[in-house]
């Protein structure tokens, strides 16, 4: 099974306001030009609320981390104007915190037929790093507080931070989780006991509709450049361990505070 995932975090207008939306926040007219790129290529739409397999065409899936205020508001009409639905992984300790998504809000998603997921409980910054029952906790009390919420199991995730290894799929898997998507760029799918691992290609803030466009419709040198660049990451996370994180929040801290300026 093959599949090409998208990866959006919060559609929001004006300046912005955290390290986080400096490199993922993306207004709406801007997320309205990445609908209309992928539409163009005519391509299959598609949601996954539990594991499947797909004989069509090779299917997009989009897909929104973290729970912010602003997929309700933006994302989500959006999507629906192209009678699309997305996936909205939700971080639970941030339910209803400033900025974010509450109860109310989740459960009108789920009503209007969007896929309601599990992004962890407390979305910690090395995933792969916590023991096996701090995994297990994580995944089990997320998708508990969401399926309170909505009524039904939750049986679709992604992993927060990037930080994904088998042991993250197994604990997701015993925690109920049927779809786990990683941050991976990677259209091929896997099964770790019985989970299907999905991996994702990331839409960013400096990232061009047009490029979204033909990540969406397949093709290999778009796809190769978010690969290659992932992968040289990937090393560099494993060597550096903490001191990458805390190296990152520096640089992404300057470049919000570099935006600030230019407005």
């Amino acid at each position: 099974m093959r599949a090409i995932s998208l990866a959006f975090h919060d559609v929001a207008d004006g300046p912005p306001q955290t390290v986080s939306a400096a490199v993922y926040a993306i207004d709406r007219e801007t997320f309205e030009a990445h609908l209309c790129a992928i539409e163009k290529e005519r391509r299959f739409v598609s949601a996954m609320r539990q594991r499947a397999q797909w004989d069509m065409d090779r299917p997009i899936f989009l897909t929104f981390d973290d729970g912010r205020f602003g997929n309700y508001e933006s994302a989500a009409p959006a999507l629906e104007q192209h009678r699309w639905h997305g996936h909205f992984f939700i971080t639970t300790d941030w339910i209803g915190n400033p900025g974010y998504m509450n109860s109310g809000q989740i459960q009108e998603l789920h009503n209007r037929g969007h896929v309601i997921g599990s992004h962890s409980s407390s979305h910690p910054e090395r995933m792969s790093a916590l023991s096996e029952d701090k995994l297990l906790r994580e995944w089990r009390d997320s998708c508990a507080a969401l399926s309170s919420i909505i009524g039904q199991p939750i049986r679709v995730a992604s992993v927060a931070g990037g930080y994904y290894s088998r042991k993250v799929a197994k604990a997701a898997a015993q925690a109920g989780v049927e779809v786990l998507f990683t941050s991976e760029p990677t259209c091929e799918a896997s099964l770790v006991d019985g989970c299907l691992v999905l991996g994702r290609y990331s839409i960013q803030r400096h990232t061009a509709p047009d490029v979204c466009g033909r990540i969406a419709a397949g093709q290999i040198v778009e796809r190769w450049r978010q690969t290659s660049l992932w992968k040289a990451k990937k090393i560099l996370k494993l060597l550096a361990g903490d001191t990458y994180i805390t190296l990152r929040r520096r640089f992404f801290s300057r470049r919000l505070m570099g935006q600030r300026a230019i407005r």
